[in-house]
């Protein structure tokens, strides 16, 4: 069972190192206009899963010595990052926002926003004359 699995992990393993490499993280130098070059920077999440058993059955011995039955499984994300912009001997990195993933990110996200109407409001209701 030891070589199956083995195998079995061999094989994943390949499959996703042919599918990410550095260059999926820190991509390909885009050349715009005459001194500016952007570079696009993400991350990546990999996730595995695997199980496998080694069993004859009751009623037929495996003609195998070696019974194996398994299985793998695997998960690729790419998500951008940020954008590394190189202009002249500047370098600078503008960073892509995530959006927001919960209750209180997407609050605290928009809090300036709410903050500018509400003082607008206020600043509204005391230019108003009092009759």
């Amino acid at each position: 069972m030891t070589n199956n699995i083995s195998e079995m992990i061999s094989s994943a393993m390949e499959r996703m190192q042919k599918m990410v490499d550095v260059n999926t993280i820190v991509g390909q130098p885009v050349k715009v206009g005459e001194d500016v070059t952007i570079i696009p920077i993400t991350k990546i999440h990999i996730g595995m899963g695997g199980g496998g058993t080694d069993f004859a059955t009751k009623s037929a011995l495996s003609a195998s010595k070696d019974p194996f039955g398994g299985g793998m499984g695997a998960g690729v994300s790419v998500d951008p990052v940020a954008f590394l912009v190189i202009q002249g001997k500047s370098v600078r990195m503008l960073p892509v926002a995530e959006p927001a993933s919960s209750t209180v990110d997407r609050i605290v996200e928009q809090a300036p926003e709410l903050i500018d109407k509400l003082a607008d409001f206020l600043d509204s209701r005391k230019a108003k004359p009092e009759a």
